[in-house]
């Protein structure tokens, strides 16, 4: 089974080894034919403490490191 993977931004790093990644999409309504964004906001693995607030990330699903924890950041 492939890995999902997600792009986004950092919109937290005040955890140890954990940073928060807000991913935003874009999809036409099925109906109203609007471009909606629908954003939501992932608990991805750090392990080196490396990205900062506001810098562009991919995160890939992974085994779940805590309750929340279920992404990692691969660049």
């Amino acid at each position: 089974m492939t890995k999902k993977i997600l792009k986004g931004t950092v919109t937290s790093a005040k955890n140890d080894k954990t940073i928060v990644v807000e991913v935003v999409r874009k999809f036409k309504h099925p109906f109203y034919e609007k471009v909606i964004r629908r954003s939501k906001k992932y608990h991805a693995h750090d392990e080196k403490n490396k990205f900062k607030l506001g810098e562009k990330v991919s995160i890939a699903e992974c085994k779940p490191y805590s309750k929340k924890k279920t992404w990692q950041v691969i660049e």
